[in-house]
């Protein structure tokens, strides 16, 4: 833990590979194809997507289409119940102790709790609320007119430079007196150059020195 969380106004926390050990999408979408074995086949899509990221370099694009032609026509009940299966086995297996930790010592301060993640809206608000996270800004995914999942995003994907000016737009909105942020790779260093502190966890050695206002934590405990 940071030894001088107090007194910030805003803790802000990115989700995969920070608080949680690894990815947490295709965890999800596993989850739900395990449940309707039916639509298993349709993981055979998934290599020429992968093979369209390569080409195009387009993530945003990339985690529509992979939603889109595993789970889309689900309905949200449907979908909300897959969540409400992932959120436990991510808890109990796949959490890192010290951001619990540091969630913990942040509330305990009074500071404000943000989960912003490039994940989407179909498990990261669920899974914000079981972490006692108040807040929540992750990628939206799109519905179709009859109520099911189209699965193509509704928002930009919310990485990279998206993530800072989400953060930026909630700062403007809703000012705090201070911002602590905790991210994990090259991706999250747009946004935590916004905070007074940025922390970088478990950060490969490929990645270049960070600024000065970021700050390398090691986590390795599972929760």
């Amino acid at each position: 833990m940071p030894p001088d969380v107090a007194g910030v106004g805003l803790a802000v926390f990115d989700l995969d590979g920070t608080v949680t050990r690894h990815d947490t999408l295709m965890p999800f979408v596993l989850g739900c194809l395990a449940r309707r074995p039916w639509r298993l086949p349709r993981l055979l899509l998934v290599p020429p997507l992968a093979l369209h990221y390569l080409i195009h370099r387009d993530r945003g694009r990339f985690k529509g289409a992979l939603i889109r032609a595993t789970l889309g026509g689900l309905t949200r009940a449907a979908l909300e119940r897959c969540a409400g299966r992932l959120v436990p086995r991510v808890l109990r297996r796949g959490v890192y102790a010290e951001a619990l930790e540091a969630i913990a010592a942040h509330r305990r301060h009074g500071d404000r709790l943000l989960l912003l993640s490039a994940s989407v809206d179909l498990y990261v608000p669920l899974l914000a609320q079981a972490l006692g996270i108040e807040q929540t800004i992750c990628t939206r995914v799109r519905w179709r007119s009859d109520g099911r999942l189209d699965g193509r995003l509704a928002t930009a994907n919310c990485r990279g430079e998206e993530k800072r000016r989400c953060l930026q737009a909630l700062l403007a909105r809703e000012p705090a007196a201070r911002v602590t942020a905790y991210g994990n790779d090259a991706a999250d260093l747009p946004h935590l150059r916004l905070a007074h502190e940025g922390y970088l966890v478990n950060a490969s050695p490929r990645l270049p020195a960070p600024d000065a206002t970021i700050r390398a934590l090691h986590w390795s405990r599972r929760a």
